[in-house]
């Protein structure tokens, strides 16, 4: 039952309710002691209204300022605010005022204390002033709580001159406090999906050429989608075959730069006197053969991007004055004084680990740091496997275009062979056995034996399929191998040499046919 305590304020009267004990809750006590009817028939009526206004808006901030109208059609409150706590009772993620003779008004001032020991005590409480400028005036503070979660406060004030809220109010409030709760933590969580769906279209919605859909490739989506809006430095790392300048485009196509030059450059094709020119450009009569000037990449790439690929093959002397140009936005022409002033932003990607690289001072620390400003890892296409069906349907239906013949994708059979493929080459080296599938074969599927050899047999060794050609010639294989090992004791150096192979190639042979266990078992015998 309500608790009344004139003494907790020297200049008022505080009366305490949980929400437990509100008389509609309570059935004994409605019960024993029933309100007038006249009071039952206008509560009702007001819990009607409510339950109309949950229905009628959508949306958040609508439903708050909706609740405080009908509330106040209720209660004589002159303002009202809805507070929303955050991960704990003390933080408030908004706060929603509300003024019954200014509709704009979107801020009240709230005791802040009283609320806080109505959400530590989980009660409501309602103080009627009697002293000072305030006197007469009524503040009410009622908890939210929706299945044992607090939610927030509902706050209601009348001024001095009007008519304060009674106990029969607040005991009606208090039952209803869990509609209320429920209504408004709904709407939130309504709000917070379509916001981090909206988030998540975004990341989805991005121009790119890569292909896959799996887990790993739709956190590089999202990632392409916050980076490329910036000109922040972009460091991709990851095997060889993996996509990285398909990342890099996307980052491209996506920012404010996608209209002018995306211009790639592969450090390790190049010798470094090549190199530095092909970056930077060389005046006329700089070396031998310049006989004339010459614009390098990165001038060629102003206003856009420049992607620059195994960029841990770049040279000490490079990489300074890649630095320069990092650093200041301009560098020098091989063989020039002048300075040229460039605006680009630059990604980088590699395959090698550039902090051995700087451990072993192959790398320079400061031009690292300037790199690895945000990052990300191109995923092997080993770790998503699920992707692997979708790339390789996608390359059959290119190359057979480019071959000026029907194909429609890969056969069942086909398709397990590639998924059971470790694929050590990645999806560089899946494009080139489609190509080639789709060279050889004949039908509008490929099928198993339009891959290559060494993916056939490694393919059906891991998975269950294996035509009965191709499983003999695997086997004869394996006996053969098994034989040569067997005789060298497990040797595989003297194994090799009896076979006329390199023992590399007969270690790689050893795991494309599986037969690791069988080979452990030799050497331990």
């Amino acid at each position: 039952m309500a608790k009344s305590n004139s003494g907790q304020e020297r200049d008022g009267h505080l009366v305490e309710l949980k929400p437990e004990d509100s008389r509609y809750l309570r059935e004994d006590r409605l019960l024993a002691s029933p309100p007038p009817m006249a009071l039952m028939a206008r509560d009702l009526a007001a819990f009607f209204r409510i339950s109309n206004a949950i229905g009628e808006v959508q949306g958040l901030q609508p439903l708050k300022r909706r609740l405080l109208e009908v509330v106040g059609e209720v209660v004589p409150a002159d303002s009202g605010a809805i507070l929303l706590v955050g991960e704990t009772p003390e933080q408030f993620d908004s706060v929603f005022g509300w003024r019954r003779r200014d509709e704009n008004a979107d801020s009240v001032p709230v005791q802040r204390e009283l609320v806080t020991k109505a959400l530590r005590e989980r009660e409501a409480l309602l103080v009627r002033l009697r002293e000072g400028r305030q006197a007469g005036s009524s503040v009410l503070c009622l908890p939210l709580t929706a299945v044992e979660r607090m939610v927030g406060a509902l706050y209601l004030a009348t001024e001095p001159a009007g008519e304060p809220i009674s106990e029969d109010q607040m005991q009606f409030l208090s039952a209803i406090s869990g509609v209320l709760a429920v209504a408004l933590e709904n709407a939130r969580n309504i709000e917070w999906l379509k916001n981090e769906n909206r988030r998540l279209r975004r990341g989805s919605d991005i121009k790119h050429g890569m292909v896959g859909s799996s887990a790993s490739m739709e956190k590089i989506y999202r990632f392409i989608s916050k980076v490329a809006p910036t000109d922040s430095t972009v460091l991709i790392r990851g095997e060889s075959g993996t996509g990285k300048e398909l990342a890099a485009r996307a980052i491209h196509l996506n920012s404010a730069r996608s209209a002018k030059p995306f211009v790639a450059i592969n450090c390790a094709t190049l010798s470094e006197a090549l190199l530095e020119s092909e970056l930077f450009g060389h005046e006329k009569g700089a070396f031998t053969g310049a006989v004339k000037q010459k614009r390098g990449k990165l001038e060629i790439a102003n206003g856009g991007t420049v992607f620059l690929d195994e960029l841990g093959d770049l040279a000490l002397g490079h990489q300074a004055k890649l630095l320069r140009v990092l650093q200041e936005s301009e560098f020098e022409r091989v063989g020039g004084t002048s300075p040229i002033r460039v605006d680009i932003r630059l990604i980088a990607a590699t395959n090698k680990s550039l902090e051995e690289a700087m451990s072993e001072g192959a790398f320079r620390e400061d031009l690292y740091y300037r790199l690895n400003v945000v990052s990300f890892t191109a995923p092997p296409l080993r770790e998503r496997i699920e992707d692997i069906p979708q790339l390789a349907n996608h390359f059959a239906v290119k190359h057979g275009s480019k071959s000026n013949r029907r194909v429609l994708g890969i056969s069942p059979e086909a398709e397990e062979c590639l998924i059971n493929y470790p694929w050590p080459g990645n999806v560089r080296e899946l494009e080139n056995a489609i190509e080639r599938a789709v060279v050889m074969g004949s039908e509008e599927f490929i099928q198993p034996e339009d891959l290559p050899e060494h993916i056939l047999e490694t393919g059906t060794a891991r998975g269950g399929y294996s035509p009965r050609y191709h499983a003999a010639i695997k086997q004869f294989r394996k006996d053969i191998l098994l034989k040569a090992l067997r005789g060298a004791g497990g040797n595989f150096t003297k194994a090799a040499k009896s076979l006329g192979i390199h023992p590399n190639y007969l270690h790689r042979l050893v795991t494309q046919l599986d037969l690791r266990g069988e080979v452990d078992q030799i050497g331990s015998s």
